[in-house]
């Protein structure tokens, strides 16, 4: 056999240093070339740890048996809160607290609106903080869709709104409180994902007679090619109604949620059990009139006879 070869060792090739001195070569972008330091300072600071982020999410949901219009109403605000979550209906039991709890829970939600209807006639509204509370138990009253009203007013889906409230808010505790929980609800995150960036739109909460009235407002500016709307002059701005309306008529507020111990009791409420019984009272009494009237004439009638008349018979054949 012949001689094997030997093996020369072979020599590792270092790959060349780069210059210190030498500049690296700029990034090209869309835009043309860019440099790295330039790109170092443009670079977005990224947040602070420490600062809030508002993640607040709602869920709304009704119970059985709900009246049309009621819904109807429900899903208005529904399409007015972008946050929200929608659920199926619940049960008005005695454990529609916990079952209510559950579903926020599970929907990964801190607040609640539940439209809870009974006798297919009175809307009550539970607007609560989950799970620690508090809770409030409001009767709806004077109720108008936007498909009832068919009004003018139209605003952008999932924009955010402006909420305004009149200077009875402020005046005592309870009104406080429920003005607090109305801006944490109805009021939509800033960094959403399905909310808008901007503010077309004014939800007004008002106190009238200790009720919280609700209106809903676009706010209309003029464009005219020739006439343009100098940036934030609020003079030619208008309000123009878009729905829909409601009343909130506060009942309890309780200190958890759905439940608890009573915080505040409205002592002018009136139950509307308590209003149809008046009213089927005032019909019975007109009822009772009637016939103690005719008790009443046929007892005078028989008192006070009538004498016999010598001629009534004359003109008879």
């Amino acid at each position: 056999m012949g001689n094997k070869r030997k093996h020369i060792e072979t020599q590792v090739i270092e790959p060349a240093k780069k210059e210190e001195s030498a500049s690296e070569r700029p990034k090209r972008t869309l835009f043309g070339w860019k440099d790295k330091t330039e790109e170092k300072e443009t670079d977005p600071v990224p947040p602070h740890q420490g600062s809030f982020r508002n993640k607040e999410k709602v869920l709304v949901t009704c119970s059985r048996r709900i009246n049309f219009r009621y819904r109807h109403l429900m899903l208005n605000l529904v399409s007015l809160l972008p946050h929200c979550k929608k659920d199926s209906k619940v049960e008005s039991s005695s454990t529609k607290a916990a079952t209510l709890n559950e579903l926020v829970e599970l929907k990964n939600c801190s607040s609640a609106l539940f439209f809870e209807c009974r006798k297919h006639k009175d809307l009550y509204l539970w607007m609560a903080k989950c799970p620690s509370g508090p809770s409030v138990k409001f009767l709806v009253n004077a109720v108008h869709t936007m498909e009832e009203l068919k009004l003018t007013g139209n605003h952008l889906k999932g924009s955010r709104p402006l909420l305004t409230f009149s200077a009875n808010f402020d005046k005592d505790v309870h009104w406080k409180l429920m003005k607090e929980m109305i801006i944490q609800i109805f009021g939509t995150p800033k960094d959403h994902r399905k909310a808008k960036p901007f503010y077309d739109h004014v939800f007004v909460f008002s106190i009238v007679d200790d009720h919280i009235w609700f209106r809903n407002y676009q706010t209309s500016v003029p464009h005219n090619e020739t006439d343009k709307i100098a940036r934030g002059g609020l003079d030619k701005m208008t309000l123009v109604e878009v729905g829909p309306r409601f009343c909130l008529n506060p009942i309890k507020i309780f200190g958890g949620s759905f439940g608890g111990p009573t915080l505040y009791e409205n002592p002018f409420f009136v139950s509307p059990n308590q209003i149809r019984a008046l009213q089927k009272k005032k019909k019975a009494g007109k009822f009772a009139k009637k016939v103690k009237a005719k008790t009443r004439r046929k007892m005078h009638e028989q008192s006070n006879p009538l004498e016999p008349d010598e001629f009534a018979d004359m003109w008879k054949e």
